[in-house]
């Protein structure tokens, strides 16, 4: 009977101390502004995440320094600066058109283009390479 008792009190003792998760940060203010800037800002680790949607730990560490940033009064253009200063332009979500990303945003174009010139000169080709009699839907 003592056995069931205290399996019972193993069990129930974590459920009572559990309690609400509290907040990252006390000041509503500070947190959406930390989420409008994490939404700009790039998980280093994941690459392909903000750091809003990221769950590492490196993404953590740079929220927390976000909001030691703006608790120092820092504008969210002196935190992106100090950001891309530390790790350059690749954490910024939506890297700015400069002479060292034109290929970025200029590259997708350029094969997109690429690609439909080569399909059209390859239908050109291939059409010239059919006797005239099939062209003119005639039958043999």
């Amino acid at each position: 009977m003592r056995l069931r008792v205290l399996f019972v009190l193993l069990l129930i003792l974590p459920l009572l101390a559990m309690g609400e998760a509290k907040p990252l940060g006390n000041d509503p203010a500070v947190e959406a502004r930390l989420k409008a800037l994490s939404q700009e800002l790039r998980c280093l680790v994941c690459q392909n995440q903000t750091l809003a949607d990221s769950a590492a730990p490196l993404a953590e560490d740079l929220r927390q320094e976000i909001r030691e940033k703006i608790a120092e009064g820092m504008s969210d253009k002196e935190i992106t600066d100090y950001l891309v200063a530390r790790y350059g332009n690749f954490v910024r979500y939506r890297p700015p058109v400069e002479s060292q990303t034109l290929l970025l945003w200029v590259g997708p174009s350029l094969l997109l283009i690429a690609g439909f010139t080569g399909l059209w000169l390859t239908l050109r080709r291939r059409n010239s390479l059919l006797p005239d009699d099939i062209e003119k839907g005639e039958d043999a």
